[in-house]
């Protein structure tokens, strides 16, 4: 595989965008892909709206996803660093080596997974379009040997276990009764009935706009709770019926929640005092919902059979998602749509075993 020089890019694979900044012989600005055109003086009011475009651009992609193509784009820049080249302009070949490097664990590193190295791959693709170039994804020096990659490693997907109906209920069982355990109660069988990720849950706030980092809004009603989510795939509504029992029910769980934490505006789900007597103002992370699920997965004993690293590195915030999909016994099409999937091919990869051996082709073949 040739090298094509930094300063030659393959006509095939790169081609510089048409906007200002990219025509420019200007260095790009790495950490701020947008920015004034260089033919344009700034001002008072120009940078402040420059400032603004950024956050509007920041906010285009979850912030996940933008911490994950930051950490892309490092690893990639240092690796070109350590080869005696630059990441810009971007090279097809030089791309193709990288994804070769990182699948067969050369050096310190060990090697990745065919998910992962897909995942480098679209942070770069979205990293070298914000600095003004393009990436051809099908290029030869790319697709032939990301397709060898997949050919020669690819295995099936790991997925997380699904918490099914008797596991949640141990869960929360093991809760107690205090302020701490009433608001991880709610955490967990409201992400388990509504099906959401971790981010959905935390992101709610109690009223319509109430904090300028809202991720959705909970609305109370005699026959359940409706949340409206501004979602991983857009804005959708969640309906969460009330359960048959005040000891399972999401809704009466998340109503004793907000009743004793005193929380009639701002995010549903926040921290506690150390006494855990009181809600603070701060809202939870993401990462509390994961840790919630593993300790309460370890102390009810679920899969106990297992070693606990073993049994406790197979749930995961996915499971709540993956246990209504698998154990909620109804029309696949309202699965689909509390999970928020854009088609049902989506949902089925989160049903465990829902459906194995439930038609039997064999004996409907005749044999």
């Amino acid at each position: 595989m040739a090298h094509t020089p930094p300063n030659t890019p393959s006509e095939a694979g790169i081609s510089r965008s048409t906007s200002p900044q990219a025509s420019s012989s200007a260095p790009l600005d790495e950490s701020d892909p947008i920015a004034l055109p260089v033919h344009i003086a700034g001002s008072g009011t120009l940078n402040r709206l420059v400032d603004t475009a950024r956050d509007y651009a920041r906010a285009a992609t979850a912030e996940n996803t933008n911490r994950a193509y930051a950490a892309d784009w490092a690893h990639f820049a240092r690796w070109c660093r350590l080869k005696g080249t630059d990441p810009l302009p971007p090279s097809p070949e030089m791309i193709g080596l990288y994804l070769a490097d990182l699948a067969s664990g050369t050096g310190p590193s060990p090697a990745l997974s065919v998910s992962t190295i897909e995942r480098r791959l679209s942070g770069l693709a979205w990293n070298v379009t914000q600095r003004g170039f393009t990436l051809d994804r099908r290029d030869r020096h790319i697709a032939a040997v990301l397709a060898g990659i997949k050919r020669k490693h690819a295995r099936p997907p790991v997925q997380k276990a699904a918490i099914l109906p008797e596991d949640i209920l141990a869960m929360v069982a093991t809760l107690p009764y205090d302020l701490r355990g009433l608001r991880d109660r709610a955490i967990l069988l409201v992400g388990y009935a509504g099906g959401l990720r971790r981010s959905e849950i935390v992101g709610l706030d109690h009223g319509k706009d109430d904090s300028p980092d809202s991720g959705g809004w909970i609305d109370l009603f005699d026959d359940g709770a409706l949340l409206t989510l501004n979602a991983k795939t857009g804005w959708r509504e969640v309906e969460i019926g009330r359960g048959s029992s005040d000891q399972t029910c999401p809704v009466h769980a998340l109503e004793q929640w907000l009743h004793f934490a005193k929380i009639d505006f701002g995010p549903v789900f926040v921290r506690t005092s150390r006494d855990g007597k009181k809600a603070l103002d701060a809202r939870l992370s993401d990462k509390h919902v994961a840790r919630l699920i593993k300790q309460t997965v370890r102390t009810s004993g679920i899969r106990a059979e297992l070693p606990e690293a073993e049994r406790l590195a197979l749930f995961s915030g996915h499971s709540l998602r993956a246990g209504l999909a698998s154990s909620a016994e109804v029309d696949e099409r309202y699965v689909q749509k509390q999970l928020g999937h854009a088609s049902a091919e989506m949902t089925r990869r989160y049903q465990r075993r829902r459906d194995r051996f439930r038609v039997n082709l064999t004996k409907a073949a005749g044999l």
